[in-house]
């Protein structure tokens, strides 16, 4: 049975799901997204993915047309229809058709875009031995050219970077800032473990502030674990006990090993394992 997809306020099949040649989404990445997981036929952290939505919109100056009430309304009956119980959604919203222009004056009609499926995630693994992970040459953008709050569509910056990755074999790449600092991977947020203390880069490193990065944080300071947010280089990375990777799809992966370079044992360490298990038991409700 073909996908339903929520396009223009309504549900249709996902080969019917379109919008305009001229929408300044497609034409110059004019637009804004969430990427939201599903758990047990639950829409996880729903209020703050669609919170996230509604800030990237008034940064970019882009009026959604609709309210956060009926996003939300529309997005868990987008999943309803489709009968995702374990999945995903992407929630998108394009500036509009225009002109071949840049001018936002000559556009209309922001498209509301709702996506639900399955989800390939990491190997499951993976989430066991660790990943790899190597340092792309593609720095993030400056924080000055674009804020990295905003979930903009144009994700070339990213792509770019992942691109490297998977050259060197890797499936993520760490991202630096323009001032060399560890900012974050091309899709997850990074932490390390350090005597103990929790570390990852602090907002203003020009990273996206992960709605699964501040649930971990938040688990964590529940455990008793001290959460530091930072300036990190790969030097902290290198002589970390423990590294590991959040984000809607990740959750959270172990990560041991940079640029050929392993990290503590070599193996996921206990901290990372116990966030894991904290992060699951809250993606099951309990």
């Amino acid at each position: 049975m073909s996908r339903l997809v929520y396009v223009a306020g309504n549900l249709v099949p996902a080969e019917q799901a379109m919008v305009s040649v001229f929408d300044h989404g497609l034409l110059y990445g004019d637009g804004i997204f969430e990427g939201i997981r599903v758990y047990s036929g639950k829409v996880f952290l729903l209020t703050e993915h669609v919170d996230r939505l509604y800030e990237s919109a008034i940064a970019i100056r882009l009026q959604i047309p609709l309210s956060k009430a009926q996003m939300t309304t529309a997005v868990e009956d987008t999943v309803r229809a489709n009968g995702i119980v374990d999945g995903y959604v992407r929630l998108v919203v394009t500036r509009g058709a225009g002109s071949l222009g840049l001018d936002i004056r000559r556009t209309a009609n922001p498209q509301v875009i709702i996506i639900a499926d399955t989800i390939t995630m990491y190997p499951e693994d993976m989430y066991r031995t660790g990943m790899r992970l190597i340092t792309a040459s593609t720095i993030r953008n400056h924080p000055g050219a674009l804020s990295p709050r905003i979930k903009s569509l144009n994700y070339l910056n990213n792509i770019m970077a992942k691109i490297e990755g998977t050259d060197a074999g890797t499936v993520e790449a760490l991202m630096l800032n323009h001032n060399g600092e560890v900012a974050e991977c091309t899709g997850d947020n990074i932490f390390i473990v350090k005597h103990g203390i929790l570390k990852t880069p602090q907002p203003d490193a020009g990273i996206l502030e992960g709605i699964t990065r501040n649930a971990v944080m938040k688990l964590a300071r529940e455990a008793g674990i001290p959460v530091v947010e930072c300036v990190l280089t790969r030097h902290d990375i290198f002589i970390a006990d423990e590294c590991f990777l959040t984000g809607t799809a990740a959750e959270v992966i172990a990560v041991t090993s940079l640029d050929g370079r392993q990290i503590g044992s070599g193996q996921p360490g206990p901290i990372t394992g116990r966030l894991l298990e904290l992060f699951r038991r809250l993606t099951r409700g309990e």
